[in-house]
């Protein structure tokens, strides 16, 4: 009997290769599925994190934009379409949305609401498919007029075309005439809620698996060479045809959820502020990366809801930072994160934590000092006569004397010189963190 035959079993090595194939495929796999179920997890017990009905509302805005963003960056991202009129389609998706609820209350139609939607997302994509049938025979400068067009058309149209957008004021109507959904009639927001958040993340499931469709794919070759797709045998203006119309699509379930939870809709949700809007969130979060356009919505919705109960000048620090993302994070915030991947595969991400600390917090202190400059100058210019108290930062003080204004420019000036002198060493701690070698 020879010494291989006398091994235990338990201390023999496994050298098959297709075992081994198994089990990066089992490990990729678990890698892929296991932030969905995360994300599924959250969304399920979120409701019971943040219980009133202000944090549901402000979830259900923020889950809303998120499918808005992934279907605009469908475009943008995997397509480089550049559009300036995309809440167009999310707007129609919600006024047919609108007109389907009020349909089914006129009619007394047993029809459950979890599915209007749906035909909120059919309506959209043949839209798209209507516009995408001349617009996307190119992706540069004449599709962004295009959609900028047709954009302003439709606005146009949304005050004279009275029967379908109900002019100026809108449309309005009641989800809870709808049939009852297993006994659920959608009369607390906590039920809206989780209709949302299931569209959201069937929705999310759904745009990530057309990403890695052929159709999604050649996509990303088109935006990045369309000669070279056309001598390989592709036609870039289908394969944009096709992601314009899957965009329209998502936009339109977009918009009939924003039906579904507000029930109205006006011409403020299909105008070209709307559509700036989702562009910059979208950039905000990242157009490079899939899962950038969500952190982009999270980010700007909190931005825009609780900032804005803080401050009438919320929209000047969300465009500061907007700038400052584009000027020194082309990738948003989604590129941002990516950037530290390397460093922690190499085992040195923790040689930046105290570089970051000695560098990003005089620098925070310093911006809020800034901040606090600004909303000093707007407290002195634009208020009431002899209203000189302003809080601010939790104090309450006197903005027409001199100290707070010293005080403030003083944090300011500290914050920031601090961080300018502190810069040069975390530089070089980031180099070295991503240089290969020994974990430091």
């Amino acid at each position: 009997m020879t010494d291989e035959m006398t091994k235990d079993p338990k201390e023999q090595i496994t050298t098959d290769p297709s075992k081994a194939s198994e089990r990066m495929r089992a490990g990729s796999l678990s890698l892929t599925v296991m932030p969905w179920v995360i994300a599924a997890i959250a969304l399920l017990i979120m409701p019971f994190i943040f219980t009133s009905n202000s944090a549901l509302t402000i979830m259900n805005q923020m889950w809303i934009t998120v499918i808005f963003a992934l279907a605009y960056n469908m475009l943008l991202g995997q397509g480089g379409m550049l559009s300036f009129g995309h809440a167009v389609y999310m707007g129609l998706g919600g006024f047919f949305c609108m007109h389907l609820m009020n349909y089914i209350e006129d009619y007394s139609i047993a029809f459950p609401l979890p599915l209007l939607p749906l035909f909120g997302g059919l309506f959209g994509m043949g839209f798209a498919m209507l516009i995408g049938s001349f617009s996307t025979s190119g992706a540069g400068t004449r599709f962004a007029m295009i959609s900028l067009g047709v954009g302003e058309l439709i606005a146009a149209c949304s005050v004279i075309i009275v029967a379908f957008f109900g002019g100026e004021e809108g449309i309005s109507g009641d989800r809870t005439y709808g049939l009852p959904f297993f006994g659920v009639e959608f009369l607390k927001q906590i039920e809206v809620y989780y209709l949302i958040s299931f569209w959201l993340m069937l929705s999310a499931i759904l745009m990530y698996l057309f990403s890695r469709t052929p159709v999604g794919r050649m996509a990303n070759a088109v935006r990045d060479n369309p000669e070279r797709a056309q001598f390989l045998g592709y036609s870039a203006r289908w394969v944009r045809f096709y992601s314009f119309c899957a965009s329209g699509f998502f936009c339109g379930i977009a918009g009939g959820l924003f039906a579904i939870s507000y029930e109205i809709l006006t011409e403020e949700n299909l105008n070209a502020a709307s559509s700036g809007v989702i562009l910059l969130v979208t950039f905000l979060g990242g157009v490079g990366f899939f899962f950038g356009p969500i952190i982009g919505a999270i980010v700007f919705t909190l931005l825009q809801t609780v900032l804005s109960l803080q401050t009438e000048l919320w929209a000047i620090y969300v465009g500061a930072l907007f700038l400052a993302t584009v000027m020194f994070f082309p990738g948003g915030l989604a590129g941002l994160i990516m950037m530290h991947v390397p460093a922690y595969r190499q085992g040195k991400a923790r040689g930046l934590l105290l570089p970051y600390v000695k560098t990003l917090v005089p620098a925070a202190i310093g911006i809020l000092g800034i901040c606090a400059l600004i909303e000093m100058v707007f407290h002195y210019r634009h208020g009431a006569t002899g209203d000189v108290e302003m809080t601010l930062f939790w104090t309450t003080f006197d903005s027409h004397t001199v100290l707070p204004w010293i005080i403030a420019a003083a944090v300011a000036v500290v914050g920031i010189g601090i961080a300018r002198s502190t810069a040069p060493a975390l530089k070089e701690a980031w180099d070295e963190a991503n240089t290969a070698g020994g974990a430091s």
